[in-house]
This record gives C-alpha cells, structure tokens and sequence, in this order.
C-alpha cells in the first residue's frame, strides 16, 4: 500500500501543542510552525482502524493489559535492533520525561547530582532542577574536521567528551541521562562509543538512563545500537526508555515502556511505578502500541523515505538560496539542527531574523543548554510543500537582513 506523506492537513482547532501554543509562547498566532517534534503526517491507518474498532464497545471500562503487548515489543526490539529482551524486563511507564522524574527522584537525593550532555533534550536538565537536584554539564564535542565543512552528518561533528566527564564526574553524581539517538543532534551513537561511555559510569556507579524515543528513525543506512545491548557492564547499570510514539506519530497516546535488565534496578523502579499504579496503561495505549509493532512496517519505511527526500532538499535549499545556514545532515529523526552561526547575530537578532521576519516559529538553540547558541531546530515531519514555504520565508527574510 502507497501511503500518503505529501498531503497538508491542516491542524488548526484539533487542540494540537504546535498551534495552540503559539500565542502563549510567542504572543502571536501568525507564524509558521515548525518546532514540536511531532509530524504532519498522517497516522498509520491500521493504529485508526484499531482505536475505532474498540470505541465500537459501548463500554469504556477498566482494562488489562493484553497478551501480545510484551511480545510485540519483544519482537520489534529483535527484528529492528538485534536485541534480545525479556518479558520481565519490560514495564509500561506514562512518558519518558515522566520517567526521567521518577528516576531522579528514585535513585539521586536532593544533594546529589545528575550529568546531562548538551546541548540536548531541554527536559534533561529542567525535570532534574524542577526535583531539586543538581545539573552537572558535560558539553557534546564539535569536531574541528567538521567547523570548515559546509554540510556535514551529525556523527561527523559531534563527539562525547570523556576527558571532560572525568573533570565533572564527582562521589555526588549518580545518574548520566544519554540521548541515544540524540536529539537535536541527529546523532546514532556508534558502539565503541557506548561502549565506553558504559566503562566509565560502571567504574563511576552511575546509572544511565537512555531516552531512545528516535531508534526506529535511523536515516540514511545508519543504525541505532541500544545501550543495554553493547555490553554486560551496560546492561547491568541502565534504564532504556522506548515509545512508540515519536515513529508513528501518535504523542498524543501516551505509551512508553521501560527496559530494565539488572534486577535490583527493576524492582526499585518498578515497585515504585506499581505502588503508584502508573504501570497501568490507558485503554489505548496498548491497542496503539501493538498495533504499531505487528502492522506498522511498511508504513515506517515510507515515512523514513519521505523524511530523507525532505532532509536533502533542505540541504539543496541551503546550499542555493541561504548558504550561511549549514543544517547538519541528521543521522536519525526529522529534527534538523540548523547552524546560523555564519550569520553573526547574537541571540535576539537570531530570534527576531526567524520570528519577526519569516514569521517562523522553531525551537531556538540556546534552550537546548550550552552549545546550542547560534542554532535553530527545525521539525521537517512535514509534506515537502510545506517546508518549502518556510524555507521561502527565511531566504525572503535574509534578503532584507
């Protein structure tokens, strides 16, 4: 079946983030939006067709979950990222920002400290401060191979800095937060990379929590490596995170699930969800991941090619008509991080170039913590004529810059 990513749907009075939170955030409602990561396309027919088959039941009452959840994840881990995983391991959570609080409540005291390497995931440090616990910084590496390239591949300009994390990891550190694939980067962490960065915080009691929202958007031949998986040492000192939700496009049903090989982790952890009863999914939640993972295959691989068509042409578009923005070729996703850097403006010009000029709403760099300045993330889960007219805007409103 020929799926459909070319058609504009427009979103406005569905209550969707992207538009309705324009006026609050921006004071204005007449910008283009591009930020949220979530996509314009839309959602696998099947994950419909399910939803509307249970809403066919006159009753909406308590559920359970249903048999086929944890093999279906069990089988999709295997099949897409050679991962052999076990039922035990695997416990519904309701969010992975959700399960990032919960984790740093659980297993890091209000005086000790959580490392996060940005510039990444804005809730990576927000959650962890919002619980009284300290953001220790480990900033992302730029290659310098990579600064004089006009376009390069999120993996070819950024690297971990492990000498950095020996200067910043003290006895009050206790959880490392990884963005595995990284978002904004674009990043598939290779395995030696995982590997070592596994060495390090076994040898410095840290537990990693591994936020794998992207790892079933891998772009361009590249592979995502689950941490868990590179290693006994990784295995044994990790919480994996995993959804759903980003792949195919269904935020608004919240289901993630945790990965928990070691069993003194899983009990801690997931006690404490049970206790709490937010081990238990809604009723959709399950019905949306299963089908998903047992039908949504074929609609994955359409959706990947789409979003490589869009990757290059917003390279083609920058390479011809504004040249002084480099977009960093993402190795995984549809969040393309865009270096202004070239245009030498500080923050608020760089706001006011998007804002005020392409009327364009993205997520700026600095939010992203330090190393974004001078960056812009743009969501390119869109039909291709829609970026088009954004990127028309920009090189419009560089023209009069």
């Amino acid at each position: 079946m020929k799926y459909d990513f070319s058609t504009v749907i427009e979103r406005k009075g569905s209550g969707d983030l992207m538009h309705e939170a324009l006026l609050p955030r921006w004071g204005r409602d007449d910008l283009q939006p591009m930020w949220v990561a979530d996509m314009d396309f839309p959602v696998l027919p099947d994950i419909i067709a399910a939803m509307r088959k249970r809403l066919e039941h006159p009753i909406l009452g308590y559920t359970v979950e249903p048999a086929d959840y944890r093999p279906a994840i069990i089988d999709w881990v295997r099949a897409h990222h050679q991962w052999e995983i076990r039922p035990e391991w695997i416990s519904f959570i309701p969010g992975i920002v959700k399960g990032i609080g919960i984790i740093c409540n659980l297993f890091c005291k209000p005086d000790e400290k959580v490392i996060v390497m940005p510039p990444v995931y804005h809730p990576f440090f927000l959650v962890p401060r919002a619980n009284q616990r300290e953001v220790v910084w480990n900033p992302l590496k730029v290659r310098k191979e990579a600064l004089d390239k006009a376009h390069t591949e999120a993996g070819d300009y950024y690297e971990m800095d492990f000498e950095g994390l020996k200067r910043v990891c003290d006895d009050k550190c206790r959880v490392l937060i990884l963005c595995n694939p990284h978002n904004p980067g674009g990043i598939c962490w290779d395995r030696e990379t995982l590997v070592r960065l596994a060495d390090f915080c076994y040898d410095h009691h840290l537990i990693v929590v591994s936020d794998e929202i992207h790892c079933d958007m891998a772009l361009f031949g590249h592979k995502h490596i689950p941490f868990a998986s590179v290693s006994g040492r990784a295995a044994e000192i990790s919480i994996t995170m995993q959804a759903p939700t980003k792949t195919f496009n269904i935020a608004g049903i919240v289901s993630s699930h945790a990965i928990v090989p070691n069993p003194d982790l899983r009990k801690r952890f997931f006690g404490w969800l049970k206790a709490n009863e937010l081990d238990e999914a809604h009723i959709f939640a399950h019905i949306a991941t299963v089908t998903a993972y047992r039908k949504g295959e074929e609609w994955r691989r359409q959706m990947l090619e789409a979003v490589e068509s869009n990757v290059c042409f917003v390279e083609d578009f920058c390479r011809e008509h504004m040249p002084q923005i480099r977009p960093i070729r993402p190795e995984a996703s549809f969040l393309v991080w865009l270096n202004c850097r070239d245009l030498h403006l500080d923050h608020k010009q760089l706001l006011s170039l998007f804002i005020d000029k392409a009327h364009l709403a993205l997520n700026d760099g600095e939010m992203f913590g330090p190393g974004g300045e001078g960056f812009m993330r743009l969501n390119i889960g869109s039909p291709k004529v829609y970026i088009q007219s954004g990127l028309e805007k920009l090189a419009m409103a560089l023209q009069t810059h």
